[in-house]
């Protein structure tokens, strides 16, 4: 079970040539973290593997971007988004994340590698725009129906800006 950790303000960034490496297993529980994962989440290796990965998501990401997400990976596709997580200790750090199916010797999907690095200070500002307006809809929709809702927005507004998350992503990191 995740442990209750209480957000602080403190942002921990990533430096441009850090690298953060995990690997899971179909089911989304590290199997494999490197160093840097353990220096900027400040956890040791033996309490991340076998946890769920999202034992460092950070409660201002809204649980839309992780449904897509995982429409995305169980479709075979890759997917790239800009993420805000939470260390041990409360503080938080953004990365761009980019999560790819690895697949078995029979061609099925084993687990998923991720590698996430730093973000633009522009590109945190315009998702944290999106996830504001995401978390506001998962609280009034309740949690049954949250991450549906803030999905269904998003595509909408991204729809409305003739764009995909995708897209939107990968745009703002180039900028």
């Amino acid at each position: 079970m995740k442990a209750r950790i209480t957000p602080t303000q403190r942002e921990v960034r990533l430096a441009d040539d850090d690298l953060i490496v995990s690997k899971t297993d179909s089911t989304g529980r590290l199997t494999y973290v490197n160093r840097t994962f353990m220096r900027i989440s400040n956890y040791p290796e033996h309490a991340l593997l076998g946890q769920q990965h999202n034992l460092v998501r950070h409660p201002d990401m809204p649980r839309g971007v992780f449904r897509l997400m995982w429409e995305t990976l169980k479709a075979e596709r890759e997917f790239f988004g800009i993420i805000k997580n939470m260390t041990s200790d409360g503080d938080f750090y953004w990365v761009f994340a980019n999560v790819t199916p690895d697949h078995d010797q029979g061609g099925g999907v084993s687990g998923y590698f991720s590698v996430r690095r730093s973000v633009p200070l522009a590109a945190v500002a315009a998702a944290s725009e999106l996830y504001t307006r995401m978390l506001q809809l998962e609280r009034s929709a309740g949690p049954a129906t949250a991450p549906e809702a803030s999905l269904a927005w998003l595509r909408r507004t991204l729809t409305e800006r003739q764009t995909t998350y995708e897209r939107f992503v990968l745009g703002l990191y180039a900028s």
